[in-house]
C-alpha cells in the first residue's frame, strides 16, 4: 500500500505537470507549431540577421557587426560564408546559388556559391548612395524589393527618406514606398499578389497590392503587432510567409504569426528576441530564427513558400 504522504506527492506531480502540458498547448500556435523542440543552433555572434535556406538544405544568416555572413551546411557545421561582407543583413538565395545581400554600406549585392564574387545589383538611386539597405524579398521576375531604413546610415540620411524600392532584372530601379518610418522587413505573398512591409517606427504591419512586377497600389494596415509594453508603438523587424500565406513577423514579444487576412494566430516565444526568420530543412518545415546572439532553429507543421528568383 502506498503512503498517504506519497500518494499526495504524486497527486501533486500529476497537477503540475498537466499544468505545464496545459502551459504548452497554449504558447503552441494551433495548426503552426512549434511541432516540437526550439533548438539554438549555434551561437556567440554578436547580432545575427538575415537567415536564408537553399534548395539544398544549407542556410545562411549574417552576423552584422562582424562583418561576416555565414553558412549552416545540411549536417548543421558552420562556415563562414564571406567575410567583410559590408554588414550584410537581409540575404537571399536565387535559383543559380548566388546568395542577394543587403549590404548596409549601401548596395545590394549577389555573391557567388562560394562566397568569393561579389556583382552589384544597385548603389544609387537618383545619383546617391542608398542609406542602409536592410531586408529585401526576391520575385518570378527576377526583381529584388528591398528596405532601406536610416539604422546604420550616414547622417543627414543620403536618400533623405526612408524608403523601400524595387530592383528589376534590366537594372532599372524605382522607389515605391516613402511614408513609412524605417521600413524594416519586406515579404511577398506567395502568388506575389501582395508586398508586406513590417516598419520598426509603428506597430501596423502594412500590406500593398502588387499590380506587376515593381508596380504597387495603394498601402492598408495588414495587422497590428502585439505590444511587449502597454501603450508602446514598437514595430517589427523580419518576417517569413508559410506555404498557406500566414505571415510570422518577429517582434520584442516573439514571432507574432497572422494567416493571409491579417488574423492573429498566435506568438512563438524564443530564449532571445528574435530579429528575423526563415523557412529551411529538406522539407521547408523548419523555421531558422536570427536572434542577436544566436540561431535557433523551430520545427512547424506548416512548409514555408520558397520564393523563386532567377
Amino acid at each position: 500500500m502506498l503512503k498517504p504522504r506519497f500518494v499526495k506527492a504524486l497527486a501533486l506531480f500529476a497537477l503540475v505537470a498537466a499544468g505545464v502540458a496545459a502551459e504548452d498547448k497554449k504558447a503552441a500556435v494551433p495548426g503552426i507549431g512549434p511541432a516540437g523542440e526550439i533548438k539554438k543552433a549555434h551561437s556567440g555572434f554578436k547580432f545575427t540577421e538575415g537567415p536564408a535556406a537553399d534548395a539544398h538544405g544549407n542556410a545562411y544568416f549574417s552576423d552584422i557587426p562582424n562583418e561576416r555572413v555565414h553558412k549552416i551546411d545540411a549536417d548543421g557545421k558552420l562556415s563562414v560564408f564571406r567575410e567583410k561582407s559590408n554588414f550584410a543583413n537581409g540575404l537571399m538565395v536565387i535559383a543559380k546559388g548566388e546568395v542577394v545581400a543587403c549590404e548596409m554600406s549601401g548596395a545590394i549585392v549577389a555573391l557567388s556559391a562560394d562566397g568569393k564574387d561579389r556583382r552589384v545589383i544597385t548603389d544609387t538611386f537618383e545619383g546617391k548612395r542608398y542609406n542602409a539597405p536592410n531586408d529585401l524579398v526576391l520575385d518570378a521576375a527576377g526583381g529584388v524589393y528591398f528596405t532601406d531604413p536610416g539604422f546604420r546610415a550616414p547622417n543627414p540620411l543620403p536618400q533623405g527618406k526612408t524608403c523601400v524600392y524595387y530592383a528589376a532584372a534590366d537594372g532599372k530601379v524605382a522607389r515605391l514606398i516613402d511614408d513609412l518610418p524605417n521600413p524594416n522587413g519586406v515579404r511577398l505573398s506567395p502568388d506575389e499578389k501582395t508586398l508586406y512591409v513590417f516598419p520598426s517606427g509603428q506597430k501596423e504591419m502594412m500590406s500593398y497590392p502588387v499590380e506587376g512586377p515593381g508596380k504597387i497600389g495603394k498601402g492598408k494596415v495588414f495587422c497590428s503587432l502585439a505590444q511587449a509594453k502597454e501603450g508602446a508603438n514598437g514595430g517589427g523587424d523580419g518576417a517569413a510567409v508559410d506555404s498557406k500565406g500566414n505571415v510570422y513577423i518577429t517582434s520584442a514579444t516573439g514571432l507574432q504569426v497572422f494567416d493571409k487576412d491579417g488574423k492573429a494566430l498566435g506568438t512563438i516565444a524564443f530564449p532571445e528576441q528574435p530579429s528575423n526568420a526563415a523557412f529551411g530543412g529538406k522539407d521547408l518545415k523548419t523555421l531558422i530564427v536570427t536572434a542577436r546572439t544566436s540561431v535557433y532553429t523551430c520545427p512547424v507543421d506548416v512548409a514555408g513558400h520558397r520564393y523563386p528568383g532567377k
